[in-house]
């Protein structure tokens, strides 16, 4: 571990974080929640948000996929997605929809460099994103797909968001 120059859990903990709130809208699957902590971890994001019927923490199916990243990223359980968002907007996040609707911004078009910290909500795996959440964001962000297929599964499109977030974050630091 020491050749691939990991942090340890309290190093991690120490380290200031990329500014993004992931926001978990009753998603099922402990799998893909478990997924998404892992990828909150990989890119130092500052936390997530699980809302509704999103399993929490600890539970070993959650635990299967995070290997860990549980013990180390920043969560917060909130009843209904709405009281998360609210809680976000009067923090000062600007919050992001990954959502497929009209007008939703095309995630290679997306300026992640805004100056307020970024809150990006991901849906249930089956209906998305709930419409009054939607309408209590910012916008929409939507990934490009050219296939037959139009959906992806939430923790794919979680990594797929992320790290373009994250990447254009870091490319302006520069």
């Amino acid at each position: 571990m020491d050749e691939l120059n990991r942090k340890s859990v309290t190093d991690f903990r120490e380290s200031d974080k990329i500014p993004i709130i992931v926001v978990l809208d009753n998603i099922r699957s402990m799998h893909n929640v478990g997924s998404v902590f892992r990828t909150a971890d990989a890119f130092l994001l500052q936390g997530i948000y699980l809302c509704g019927y999103t399993p929490q923490p600890p539970h070993r199916d959650i635990h299967k996929t995070a290997l860990g990243a549980t013990e180390t990223v920043t969560w917060k359980y909130f009843a209904s997605t709405l009281e998360a968002v609210q809680e976000l907007r009067d923090t000062g996040y600007q919050l992001w929809a990954v959502e497929q609707v009209e007008n939703s911004v095309p995630l290679n078009q997306f300026d992640a460099n805004q100056p307020a910290p970024l809150a990006v909500v991901f849906g249930n795996e089956v209906s998305g994103v709930e419409a009054e959440v939607i309408k209590a964001c910012d916008g929409c962000i939507e990934i490009p797909q050219l296939g037959m297929k139009h959906s992806l599964n939430i923790s794919v499109a979680a990594g797929i968001v992320l790290w373009e977030l994250v990447r254009a974050k870091l490319n302006h630091e520069r």
